[in-house]
Order: C-alpha cells, then sequence, then structure tokens
C-alpha cells in the first residue's frame, strides 16, 4: 500500500520546508482531535491520504530521515484520528510512535492510552496498557495491549469488558484475549470469566458476542425454568446465520420429566419469497409414552403481476401436544390447526383468490360431524367497476368451491352476485341504492334418499343506504364535534331454504359491523328473507390541530318490518321486533387515560347480553395500569387486571390477575418484580395458570438477569410480561 502526506502546518515526514509554531500557543492533543476534525474533513478528498499536523519538529536530513515532533500531534486517514502530545518517526519501521495522552478515535471506537506505535502502510495501531469504549451502548474497558487495523479490528490481551459505568463494575467479562469487530458488530473472547457482584457465574474458553445489533452464528444465552407439567427445563438455542437473507434457530429443550426436545427455526428472505418452517421433535415423552412432534410452514410468495402466493401449514402428533408442551392457555385452547395453499390477484377493478384448504382437529370432543370442511378448492372473484354511465357502479361477487369430508354430505356449490348500485352525494352526506340478484347452486353427494342432489336458490336483494357528516365548532376550544346519522333499509324476499346444505355457514355476533350487513347469517348457504331498517348514529369530538379523535360514542339497533322464517338446522325460530342495541364508547379522558366500553344489551327488558371495558393509565412509558371486563350472557364473565409500575427508580411491580367470575377462580396470574440498575436488570416471576381444556393448572418460577449490552440469563420473562400486559416493553432503560 502506497501513502502519502498532506501538509496542513507546515510540515511533512518527506520535507519541503518546517514550520514551528509558538510554543504558547499549542494546544492539546485532544483540542487538536477536535479543531483538526473539522478542519481536515474539508480539506483531503483522497481517502488513502494521511493527513499530518504537528506543533513543532525536528528533523534530521539526508537518505535516513528523521523527525521528533512536540506540541500536539495530529493524524487522520478517512474517518479514523489518532494525537499525542508527541512523536517520532522511525524510516525503518515506517512508523510513528506516539507518546503522551494518546488518543484514537472512529466512528465506533474511543482509545486512550500512555503510548501507541501507528504503522501508517498498514494503517494499524498499537496501543500500550490502554482503556477503550465502544460504540453506543457504553461499553467500555481496559488491556494490556490494544491493537486495531484500518478494517476497525480490535485486538485485546488481558482485557475486561462491561457496559457498566465509570466507578460501576457490577458485572465484568474478563479475557485472556478478546477481538472485537466493529463492523461486523461481533466480539470473540478466549479464557474468559463473567462476573457478577464480583462473583463468577460463567466460566468458558471461547464465547462470541454482540456489539451491535448485527447478527452472527453461535450459542444463544441458554434458558432455564420449572413448570409443574414438564419439570425442570433448559434451552440452549443455538443461531445460525446461514447468509444475508437466510438464517437457522436449533434449539435442544430438556424437560426433565418428559424427555430432550429438539426445536428449530429456518428462516428466508429474497426478492420474491419470505416465510419461516420450523419443527419440534421429542423422541419418547416420559409421561405421554410416545413420540411428539409439531409442524409449522408460514410462506409468501409476491410475484410481479400482482399475484401473490401463501403457504399457512401446522400439524400436531396428538390433541394434548399444545397442552403439555404449548405453555400457554391460548395455544392449550386451540381446536384446529389450519393447513392452506392459495394465491390471489388483485388488478384495479378485479381481484381473485383461490385456495385448497384443509384443518386438523385436535379437540376430541368435537365429533367427526361437527369438523370443519376441507375446501378442495374455493375460487373467489370480485368485481367493482364504479363511475360508469349515469354515475352507475357495477360490481360481482363470485365463488365456486367443493366441500369436502369424510361424514356427511358434501359437493359443490356455485354462487354468483351482480349488482348495480346508484352512489348520490355531496359533502357531508350521501345516498346509495343498490340492487344485487343472488344465485347459488349445489351438486351434492352423500345426500338422505329424499333430497335432491342439485338444489338452487335464486333471491333478489335491495338496499338504500344513507347518512349525513355534520359538523360544529366547540366553543372556546380547538375542538370540533361530529354527528354522523346513519340508516340502512334491507328488503329480501322469502325462499324455502330447507333443502340446501350448511357447509359454513353460522349466525355471527351482533356488531357494528353485522349491524350495517345485508344478511344476517356469515356465509351463502342461508340468506334470511327480511324487511328492514338499520339506524345507527356516531358522534365524535376531534382536535383540530393535530387530528386526533379525543371521544366517540356510536349506538344503534335493527328494526324488522317482518318475520324472518329462514332458519340454520337446529336453531329456534324467536320473533322479535328490534335487535338488540349496540353501542360504543371511547374516550381519552386525559392524555394519559383511555377509556372504551361496548356494549349490546337486549329490549322487553331481556338485559344485557355482551358487554366489555377497559381502562389504561399510563403517566409515563414505565407505568402502565390496565383494567378490563368481559361478560357474554351464559358463556363468560370476567374480570382482568394488569399493571407495571414503579416502586422506585430501580424496582418495578408487575402483574396479571385474569378472574372468571362464572367459574369463581382465576384462569392466570403472574406476580412479579424487576430490578433495573446501570447497567444490569433483575426479574423474578411467579405464574399460575390453567394450561388444559379440562382446566389443569401449571405454575412455574421464572428468573431472568440482563447484562445490558451483552446478554440475558435465565427464563425469558420478558415475553411473559409483553404478552399479558398491555402496553409493558421490556427494554430497560
Amino acid at each position: 500500500m502506497s501513502s502519502k502526506f498532506l501538509i496542513i502546518a507546515g510540515v511533512s515526514l518527506v520535507f519541503t520546508h518546517a514550520h514551528a509554531a509558538d510554543p504558547a500557543e499549542c494546544q492539546t492533543s485532544m483540542e487538536r482531535l477536535a479543531e483538526g476534525r473539522q478542519l481536515l474533513s474539508s480539506s483531503v478528498e483522497d481517502p488513502d491520504a494521511i493527513v499530518f499536523e504537528v506543533g513543532e519538529l525536528e528533523a534530521q536530513m539526508g537518505p535516513r530521515p528523521t523527525a521528533s515532533m512536540t506540541g500536539g500531534v495530529l493524524l487522520r486517514r478517512g474517518d479514523k484520528a489518532a494525537g499525542a502530545d508527541s512523536a517520532d518517526y522511525d524510516p525503518d519501521r515506517r512508523a510513528l510512535t506516539l507518546e503522551g495522552d494518546v488518543r484514537y478515535e472512529d466512528p465506533a471506537t474511543q482509545i486512550r492510552s500512555d503510548r501507541a506505535e501507528f504503522a501508517y502502510d498498514f494503517g494499524r495501531v498499537r496501543f500500550e496498557g490502554a482503556a477503550f469504549s465502544l460504540g453506543s451502548n457504553n461499553a467500555r474497558g481496559s488491556a494490556d495491549a490494544i491493537e486495531i487495523n484500518e478494517q476497525g479490528r480490535l485486538e485485546l490481551d488481558a482485557v475486561s469488558y462491561t457496559t457498566c459505568p465509570e466507578g460501576s463494575n457490577d458485572w465484568l467479562l474478563q479475557a485472556r484475549d478478546i477481538d472485537l469487530d466493529s463492523r461486523s458488530g461481533v466480539g470473540t473472547a478466549r479464557g474468559v470469566k463473567l462476573r457478577f457482584q464480583g462473583v463468577p457465574i460463567l466460566y468458558a474458553p471461547y464465547l462470541s458476542f454482540p456489539i451491535s445489533d448485527a447478527r452472527k452464528s453461535g450459542i444463544i444465552t441458554p434458558e432455564v425454568g420449572t413448570t409443574s407439567r414438564g419439570g425442570n427445563e433448559i434451552r440452549v438455542p443455538y443461531y445460525w446465520n446461514i447468509a444475508p437473507n437466510y438464517d437457522a434457530t436449533i434449539t435442544p429443550r430438556l424437560l426433565t420429566d418428559r424427555g430432550l426436545q429438539m426445536q428449530t427455526e429456518f428462516r428466508y428472505l429474497t426478492a420474491m419469497m419470505s416465510g419461516d418452517v420450523s419443527a419440534e421433535y421429542l423422541s419418547s415423552d416420559s409421561i405421554f409414552n410416545d413420540s411428539r412432534h409439531l409442524l409449522s410452514m408460514n410462506h409468501r410468495t409476491l410475484f410481479s403481476d400482482r399475484w401473490r402466493n401463501l403457504i399457512d401449514y401446522r400439524q400436531v402428533s396428538d390433541s394434548q401436544y399444545f397442552e403439555d408442551l404449548g405453555g400457554s392457555l391460548s395455544l392449550s385452547s386451540i381446536t384446529h390447526l389450519n393447513r392452506s395453499i392459495s394465491f390471489d390477484y388483485r388488478s384495479d377493478a378485479l381481484s381473485f383468490f383461490g385456495q385448497v384448504q384443509d384443518f386438523q382437529t385436535i379437540d376430541d370432543a368435537i365429533s367427526p360431524g361437527d369438523e370443519p370442511y376441507r375446501r378442495l378448492p374455493q375460487l373467489l372473484l370480485r368485481g367493482d367497476w364504479p363511475d360508469r354511465s349515469l354515475g352507475f357502479r357495477y360490481g360481482l361477487d363470485g365463488e365456486l368451491v367443493n366441500f369436502d369430508r369424510d361424514v356427511g354430505v358434501t359437493g359443490w356449490r356455485l354462487n354468483i352476485a351482480p349488482e348495480v348500485e346508484l352512489p348520490i352525494g355531496g359533502p357531508g352526506w350521501f345516498i346509495n341504492p343498490s340492487a344485487t340478484l343472488d344465485y347459488t347452486r349445489y351438486e351434492l353427494s352423500d345426500t338422505p334418499q329424499d333430497q335432491r342432489t342439485d338444489p338452487s336458490r335464486t333471491l333478489p336483494i335491495g338496499s338504500l343506504d344513507m347518512g349525513l357528516i355534520l359538523e360544529r365548532a366547540m366553543a372556546r376550544s380547538n375542538r370540533i364535534q361530529t354527528l354522523e346519522p346513519r340508516l340502512l333499509y334491507v328488503h329480501i324476499p322469502h325462499r324455502d331454504q330447507t333443502e340446501l346444505p350448511v357447509f359454513d355457514t353460522i349466525t355471527p355476533d351482533l356488531n357494528l359491523v353485522q349491524l350495517y350487513r345485508r344478511n344476517r347469517f356469515l356465509g351463502v348457504d342461508r340468506i334470511a328473507d327480511t324487511d328492514q331498517l338499520s339506524v345507527g348514529v356516531t358522534s365524535r369530538i376531534l382536535d383540530i390541530s393535530s387530528g386526533r379523535e379525543l371521544a366517540s360514542a356510536t349506538i344503534g339497533q335493527t328494526r324488522y318490518l317482518s318475520e324472518s322464517g329462514v332458519l340454520l338446522p337446529g336453531e329456534e325460530f324467536v320473533a322479535n321486533e328490534t335487535s338488540d342495541y349496540i353501542a360504543e364508547l371511547r374516550f381519552l379522558l386525559y392524555e394519559n387515560l383511555n377509556f372504551d366500553i361496548g356494549h349490546q344489551w337486549g329490549t322487553a327488558g331481556s338485559g344485557t347480553t355482551r358487554s366489555q371495558a377497559r381502562l389504561q393509565y399510563r403517566p409515563a412509558g414505565n407505568k402502565i395500569l390496565n383494567l378490563a371486563y368481559r361478560f357474554r350472557r351464559d358463556s363468560l364473565e370476567q374480570g382482568d387486571l394488569s399493571w407495571s409500575w414503579p416502586l422506585s427508580s430501580s424496582w418495578n411491580f408487575v402483574g396479571r390477575y385474569n378472574y372468571s367470575f362464572r367459574d369463581q377462580e382465576a384462569l392466570e396470574q403472574f406476580f412479579g418484580l424487576e430490578y433495573e440498575s446501570c447497567c444490569w436488570g433483575l426479574r423474578l416471576v411467579s405464574r399460575r395458570h390453567i394450561s388444559t381444556r379440562d382446566g389443569t393448572r401449571d405454575s412455574s418460577i421464572g428468573l431472568q438477569l440482563v447484562l445490558k449490552g451483552m446478554a440475558s440469563v435465565g427464563t425469558a420473562a420478558d415475553k411473559l410480561l409483553e404478552r399479558g400486559i398491555l402496553g409493558y416493553s421490556a427494554d430497560l432503560r
């Protein structure tokens, strides 16, 4: 490598003339370093040039020139700079020896020592008895020797490393030697001792760790814990950084009461595709007395011509897998696993969706006759052509699907529903009359002898949707209030549909979306005859300057002008003149207090059908209090309290209590303490929850030690807290 010098202060190691500064005006090395950083960045364009500035220079000319520099020395190459009180030039080694308040800086590293040698041909600097700091996470340390090259790689001998601030070594990594690569963001160490509060807690002949957010292969910090269903547990994940767009995680998981389980996850990302594939295998469960496994795949392909492909696949070995090995109530309550491959297309006017879909039923209480149908295949087409002649909008919904199952009626269903609409409106109002002709036809197999194999249904559907959006400025405030009434009239004549099978149609819960749907059933196997009027009104309060919604309130109801005679099999006829009332309220009571409530209640004294409410108080980022309530008649009534609240500047109290008033017992409860210092944190969480569908309980205790900028040791308590406390963040300050 060739190098050249740029003369800044009138001196160069290849001399043309010399310049000596007044000693009284000489600056310290750090003052020159700061001033030179601005001066030299505007003076040098060649990244290979070494910029050199010196206060006083004594030089000896001749075939073997030498130089001695005092009064402050500054060198710079690209984005790297070094400074010292004095320096000596050695022509044989083509090196500078820097002495006295030696400093080195680049974008990721700062080093200070009493003596250093700079081999400028190789861009290498070696420091003796040095202290260093790295990056933006307060990483610092000391070493007997530090060598750094122009690629940003540091080699340290007899080193100590921590992210604790000066004067505090609560945790300390000591090693025989450490290599720190600031470009890759990875550090490697040999002969390692990790001390916490002066006590050795880990020894390793070799260890690698991050000094940035860069990915690297290696063992991730093990997780340990205990549960009543699996015994003591330890996970030792190994992360494999295969390529910039591929990686894998391989995790042996030892459950002392069950055996050794292997967990793997492979992730990929290309210009067109992304996804992950995972597998879990327990060769011989000591309690279950059999091998157990889980397979999962999520895939997405984005084609350049508006096509997309999705694959979703999950399969388990047995119906109790998630209850025994899943670790949460949400997993143990799963009843079906989806397996599907789909393609979809979207243009300005047309959209298409096609899939094949199957389910694995993992709830033994579900009979074969109640299992969901396979769709082999399902094809959906939707067209939308607005702003046609005379202002009309034309639409088309079409579906062709083959329903298959081992038990019961199977077959094909074709549904076509062309629609025409005349949108009329202006600022603050709209009227949308529309007419639809819905045609459905079946080709069935395995039907009873007295049932047709090709039933069909044709229904005209008429509707009129209209509404207003009114605004007013609120007195003496920077706010506006809206009033948004809406009315939907729907007329559908009666058709006898008792010969039609029911493949995928249900009666959904009533909500504000369902209130303005034309069919009270979800699915096309049944279309309810009706003559109904849905009325609702919404009011909002908005902040004009930010556009933020401060409050909103909605109430609505459907009035039936005629009785409906269309029912699902087993559904009882109920003659109602009106639906339940639906109401939703949202308030931003103060900057840190939010309140939401949804309520459904019937007329004629029938009482509350469903209700839910949530209150969140968050006066600061680390102060959260959530209170929630859910009620569903004849089904559930639950209260949920969760919090994360500091007890002092270092201690934080966290917890959740989810209680079923109907069953008079807690569904899940955990309580914990967090301690945080300047460079480490500790989480201790005790948990007890229902882990199976039959109500069996599980309990666990988790302890997690977080060494900031290094790793965490123990259980993954942070994941439990993030999942159970709305708004909680596991990032330690």
